[in-house]
């Protein structure tokens, strides 16, 4: 039998390279998980308003990935990448230079400015990193390249240890501890965009892969892509889900009436805790995927994360938080899973689908200030019960919706 690699020879300097395009995101938003209980404690703010944090966001990634698409569709791959760059390095800036104004507001709209980055480049690398070897093999790619991502997750949260440590500052200088990390990632993220600049990449187009179907099937109307419209609700669920998850852990584990022994100055290293599970989920998940069918690993994943979900919400001590630890775990594949299998044998319709299931991102956007809201009029605990019915959906996706007809 032979044996099918995860990309080419010629394909794996761009591969190499894209990869480390989700370390990069990854390294974004595991910060931005720990500042949720930081601005609570600094600002006095509710969980809900803290929850405007991944509003501000995710909603760039509704607001930007059609234009992000077009963008793509008319320039290629490689100028979307170095757009999303510089756009992610600019709001980084913004955010360091604007501190002084101690403005939780200001910094909302520095992050829908990184977010307008991150959704551009979610939108090239995710496809792209899918066409750099075999149609066989693209789900198993994906989800190596989200492994390092997962691991980028691990990562900001200890760098986040920085800002998360500053509960102290008199007025007028709450927001300061910003200033250092993210005026260090602008650096580095314009330092790689004049890399990518003078970089050599392969434009690879849609058209010249898509031997599989014919020209009228695969000019098709996104929307009578049946996997594809499923793909982006299910993708929508999922995020939901994922952001709720992440934001929460802090406030659900340093709760005092449930787990008076964790304290809060070690929250940080409790989300990096979770963010190793999900990482070691991805990188397992790729490997199992070289024997057993993406699509079947989904179905048995998310209907665990259904299990264990009610674990959570009943408060039990190290019960409920080795469960949510293990939810960490169980949901690592499920992003980059739901993506390779909507945009699966669209063709030349593959960049617009992409932004449209990178749209479907704002899920990430809606659903923490209405976990917050839950928590705040109930208990952290009780909160964990809002994800199961997306999970629920991604369970049926996984078993039924993904079947291209």
């Amino acid at each position: 039998m032979k044996k099918i690699t995860i990309t080419t020879r010629e394909y794996l300097i761009p591969f190499i390279l894209i990869t480390a395009l989700f370390f990069l995101w990854g390294i974004a938003h595991g910060m931005l998980d720990v500042l949720n209980k930081h601005f609570q404690v600094i600002l006095k703010i509710s969980k809900a308003k803290s929850g405007l944090i991944q509003f501000a966001l995710y909603f760039a990634y509704f607001s930007m990935a059609l234009p992000a698409g077009y963008f793509m569709k008319r320039f290629g791959y490689k100028k979307g990448i170095i757009l999303g760059l510089l756009l992610f390095s600019g709001g980084a800036f913004l955010v360091a230079g604007t501190t002084s104004l101690q403005s939780f507001w200001i910094f909302l709209i520095c992050l829908f400015i990184i977010g307008c980055g991150l959704a551009t480049l979610e939108t090239a690398a995710n496809p792209y990193t899918t066409k750099l070897g075999s149609t066989e093999t693209a789900e198993r790619r994906i989800n190596f390249s989200q492994s390092f991502n997962g691991l980028a997750w691990t990562i900001g949260p200890l760098i986040g240890i920085y800002i998360y440590g500053d509960v102290t500052a008199k007025e007028g200088e709450k927001l300061n501890s910003l200033m250092l990390p993210y005026l260090i990632i602008g650096l580095v993220v314009f330092i790689i965009a004049l890399m990518f600049m003078k970089t050599k990449l392969p434009e690879i187009t849609e058209e010249e892969i898509s031997n599989e179907k014919s020209n009228s099937e695969t000019l098709k109307p996104l929307i009578k892509n049946r996997h594809f419209v499923l793909g982006v609700i299910a993708q929508f669920a999922y995020v939901a889900a994922q952001t709720g998850i992440f934001s929460y852990l802090i406030n659900f584990i340093t709760d005092e009436k449930q787990y008076p022994h964790f304290e809060k100055a070690n929250a940080p290293y409790f989300l990096s805790v979770g963010f190793i599970l999900f990482m070691t989920g991805r990188m397992t998940g790729s490997y199992i995927m070289s024997f057993i069918k993406p699509t079947k690993l989904l179905a048995v994943y998310s209907a665990i994360c259904l299990l264990l979900l009610p674990v959570v919400s009943l408060g039990i001590s190290w019960i409920s938080v080795i469960a949510l630890y293990l939810v960490f775990f169980f949901m690592s594949i499920m992003f980059p899973t739901i993506f390779a299998l909507g945009i699966k044998d669209l063709g030349p319709n593959t960049k617009r689908a992409s932004s449209f299931i990178v749209m479907s991102i704002v899920g990430g956007a809606l659903f923490p200030p209405v976990m917050g809201w839950i928590a705040d009029n109930s208990t952290m605990a009780m909160g964990f019960l809002t994800p199961i019915p997306l999970f629920a959906f991604i369970f049926y996706y996984a078993v039924k919706g993904y079947k291209i007809i």
